[in-house]
């Protein structure tokens, strides 16, 4: 009988709950921030490790899940195979210490013949069968197991370790598996065919690992003392097997997304191989886009977002080119996919807005990028004619690819409709040596060993939860429940001390605040330390802490004492941070989600998707809004309720984070009055009772912070405070070197400018020989900025010198100015220029010229870069000169300050 996918994910959910099993939603496609392993949830089981591994606490034994997985490593194989996709769905069931072989393989065997009425003759199994390094023999047990339920020995097949045995990695958990096989006829292969092999007559649908070892060293073996059961289920595979297809594209998942392609291109499934691999890709890639956009990933060139960017691409690719489809239809595959899923996927629906903005955006710049690679290819392939050439350069087609975004596939069938080629193996290199330098620059390993391994271990051992009670209290008196000297750089008893209580006011790292400051007393005070970091483990929390005096014991009692100050200021710059997300959803649209974040008592950082640099007029209406909410004083408030009562009253999560049905919602304003709520946020940080209390809010930046994601920095309370008076004292200072008052300053400067600027014309109009002047007034004109220790800073529009010349005098301004930096910015015809130079000191300290002129071409509307210590960019924005280059010194000023 065929059953819906729905059926099959009801189906699958119900018969465990049944078992005993928490049901639980899936997470987020996004790992959580503590998981810096994968850039994706890459299996059921992805979510739940901290479980497997014992750092969590899970919300019961038995768990089962239906969890949308994406993996970067299938995109190629999309559209060639009857199977294979990026995003896909996998029901699962878990124990963690609780049943073990003899369940999982009776739940299957029931399931997959009463739940889902696979026939019993055609289910195979495949079993571990040894292996000679392990120094383990086959798999008994489970052979025994499954003898046991009823299936033949014939179909019980013995498979290699290579097959039949899950590893984590080179060392960890570990143990055999079993896999379930549905014998599809001996029509689509041999009758010695056996499942596991490479053949199409068997089909895997179900993989049960037995997690009964832990491998340290390599190849060696101890069981683990909490055996685990992770099970997958492949919902797209089932739902082929139930409703008979010869494909997963042809279920009914996919079905409307292949008809949509037909109904607005007019081909036919079927007819052709071509336009079959088309088909199927665009449908699996605008539903994966939509996924991931939808749980906030945005379009870019690293990580996540090239990701998004690559298979959003390939599907434009085939549905412009392959199917000559009319521009907008990725939001038409958008809302068939919102239809087919937003029932099961909440996110699909409440990101419905974001999705359609983000997809049609790049729909409409890669439609630019085909157009304008296609006019450089041109060129190429006519100089390459005119030259007599075979084809074009590897080089050449890798900066095509690389560097203006333009596929490879299609440089290669366009260069053969011309009879030439492209060097493919020179190409492979240059691709293979980029790939080499990310990964040896970006490599996304956890430490092993380090200070949080450590605390894992002690957490295991403990047997305890620290109780948190910073929310109610900043001091509590406790006991210690036990320590451990860490290791630091592998120098035995060189690192801190770690300590957990039994009940701390401790705020652990997380959600982007950084933890408490603070200290440990004795009861008797004997004994002294102080807060170093407060470990955050799952639900748990470690300290670690530099001991001044005397000695911390477990069962000692103690006085733990948070930095008031510090927290206050922390707490400060929490709440305006929500604050500023809901004034930016207000200004730019709700497209805004929060991309990252910092909230320390020294400032806020706050990352959000968006696609463009904001105005300076939208920079000043969101800080004269936040500035408002603060003076209403309006009510702060936390609230625990159920995760879906949050969402349903419009709370924000931060995507990535993992949610449990029990949540913490932070709310700004009060419902039944005049007032409304400005905003609600899934937050487990700390916050003011009451707006009034941030006392004021400064923005300092707003910068790119990656493609399609932008950065604004801001202070609040006492430091923004003492920012004002600062700058308060700076105009003072001017004035009196002015000799006017105060409120005179800018039109003094400004009459002080036009000076110099008619005595700069004055040494132009003399030539060279007035240079050494031009230079000491504009020397004259540097500043002091960029913390400790401050450095001198010249930012000027100047007349005259352009190109190379203006870059050479900003080289000459700032070696004189010694360890300083210089931006200088002009005007060339119809275009502006702008260039800056940087002392080989500030770079150390993290100022690059580069990224100080992208700032400044940003408002230009132009581009372009150059080396940390020297560059230049342009744009034809020319009347945004003056703004483009105090954006390129409070770039450098802001790296600086870092």
């Amino acid at each position: 009988m065929a059953m819906t996918s729905d059926e099959i994910r009801d189906t699958f959910r119900q018969f465990f709950e049944e078992h005993g099993h928490l049901a639980q939603r899936g997470a987020s496609l996004i790992p959580p921030a503590n998981d810096p392993s994968a850039l994706f949830i890459v299996a059921g089981m992805h979510p739940l490790k901290a479980y497997f591994a014992g750092s969590e606490q899970p919300p019961a034994s038995r768990l089962t899940t239906c969890q949308p997985s994406f993996r970067t490593v299938d995109i190629e194989n999309v559209g060639m195979t009857a199977r294979h996709l990026t995003m896909f769905e996998m029901l699962g069931n878990f124990s963690f210490g609780d049943y073990f072989k003899r369940e999982a393989i009776r739940f299957a065997w029931d399931l997959s013949r009463n739940g889902f009425g696979l026939r019993e003759q055609d289910i195979w199994v495949t079993v571990f069968g040894g292996d000679e390094q392990l120094g383990v023999g086959p798999d008994q047990e489970a052979i025994d197991l499954w003898l046991e339920v009823g299936m033949p020995r014939e179909r019980i097949v013995e498979c290699p370790r290579s097959e039949n045995f899950w590893e984590s990695g080179p060392t960890g958990p570990c143990g055999p598996d079993s896999e379930l096989y549905l014998d599809l006829g001996v029509e689509r292969g041999k009758p010695d065919d056996l499942p596991g092999g490479e053949n199409e007559r068997f089909l895997e649908f179900w993989n049960l690992v037995f997690m009964q070892y832990d491998q340290n060293p390599q190849n060696s073996l101890a069981p683990l003392p909490k055996r685990n059961i992770d099970t997958g289920m492949g919902l797209n595979r089932m739902a082929a097997i139930k409703q008979g297809k010869e494909t997963v594209f042809e279920t009914d998942q996919f079905a409307p997304l292949i008809a949509l392609g037909e109904e607005l291109s007019g081909v036919r499934y079927g007819e052709s191989f071509a336009t079959d691999r088309a088909l199927r890709i665009l449908a699996d890639h605008a539903r994966a886009a939509t996924f991931l956009i939808a749980d906030g990933v945005v379009p870019s060139n690293e990580e996540r977002g090239y990701v998004l960017r690559r298979i959003t691409r390939r599907a434009i690719l085939q549905g412009s080119r392959t199917l000559g489809l009319e521009p907008g239809f990725m939001g038409r595959y958008q809302t068939v996919v919102t239809e087919l899923m937003g029932h099961e996927y909440s996110q699909l629906v409440r990101g419905r807005e974001s999705v359609s903005r983000w997809l049609a955006s790049e729909e409409e710049s890669f439609g630019r990028t085909l157009k304008e690679g296609g006019r450089l290819l041109e060129e190429l392939i006519e100089r390459a004619r005119e030259r007599g050439d075979e084809g074009i350069s590897a080089a050449d087609a890798f900066r095509l690819h690389d560097t203006h975004g333009f596929p490879i596939d299609l440089t290669l069938e366009l260069v053969a409709e011309h009879g030439l080629g492209v060097d493919e193996q020179g190409f492979e290199a240059l691709m293979e040596e980029q790939r080499r330098q990310s990964r040896a620059s970006g490599a996304r390993n956890p430490v092993a060993g380090g200070l949080r391994e450590q605390a894992g271990e002690l957490v295991a051992q403990a047997g305890f939860q620290t109780e948190f009670k910073g929310y109610e209290t900043t001091a509590v008196t406790t006991t210690v429940g036990a320590v451990a000297l860490a290791d630091a750089d592998g120098k035995d008893g060189d690192g801190p001390l770690l300590v957990k209580l039994v009940e701390s006011p401790f705020y652990a790292t997380g959600g982007g605040q950084v933890h408490d400051q603070g200290y440990i007393e004795c009861d008797i005070g004997d004994c002294l330390a102080a807060v170093e970091d407060v470990l955050r483990l799952g639900d748990d929390q470690v300290l670690a802490l530099r001991v001044k005096r005397g000695t911390l014991r477990p069962g000692e009692r103690v006085h733990a004492r948070v930095d008031r100050a510090a927290r206050h200021a922390a707490a400060c710059n929490h709440t305006a941070t929500h604050l500023l997300h809901a004034a930016l959803r207000e200004r730019l649209g709700n497209h805004v989600h929060q991309a990252g974040s910092y909230v320390g008592p020294d400032k806020l950082r706050f990352d959000f998707t968006h696609n463009g640099a904001l105005s300076t007029e939208d920079v000043q209406a969101l800080e004269a809004r936040v500035n408002d909410l603060i003076v209403q004083a309006l009510p702060v408030r936390a609230l625990t309720t159920t995760l879906e009562q949050a969402r349903a009253m419009g709370a924000m999560a931060l995507f990535g984070e993992k949610y449990g049905e029990v949540v913490r919602m932070v709310e700004v304003g009060e419902p039944g009055t005049t007032d409304t709520v400005v905003s609600r946020e899934l937050c487990g940080g700390t916050h003011v009772r009451c707006t009034a209390e941030i006392g004021i809010f400064k923005l300092l930046a707003e910068t790119s912070s990656a493609a399609n994601v932008r950065r604004i920095e801001a202070i609040t309370g006492p430091v923004a405070l003492a920012s004002l008076r600062a700058h308060e004292r700076l105009l003072e200072d001017a004035a009196a070197m002015l000799r006017v008052m105060p409120p005179a300053v800018p039109d003094a400067l400004q009459a002080l400018r036009e000076r110099v600027r008619e005595l700069e014309r004055e040494l132009q109009a003399g030539g060279r020989a007035g240079a050494a002047l031009d230079e000491e007034a504009l020397l004259g004109a540097a500043r002091e900025a960029g913390g400790q220790p401050p450095v001198k800073l010249l930012a000027s529009v100047v007349e005259g010198p352009t190109g190379q010349e203006l870059l050479d005098l900003a080289d000459r301004l700032r070696a004189k100015l010694g360890d300083g930096a210089v931006v200088l910015g002009a005007v060339a015809g119809e275009k502006a220029e702008i260039v800056a130079c940087v002392a080989p000191a500030l770079i150390e300290r993290g100022a690059n010229a580069g990224s100080a002129v992208r700032a400044g071409a940003e408002l230009l509307g132009g581009g372009g870069g150059g080396r940390p210590g020297a560059a230049r960019a342009g744009g034809r924005e020319v009347a945004r000169l003056p703004e483009a280059v105090d954006a390129a010194a409070a770039a450098i000023i802001s790296a600086l300050a870092q």
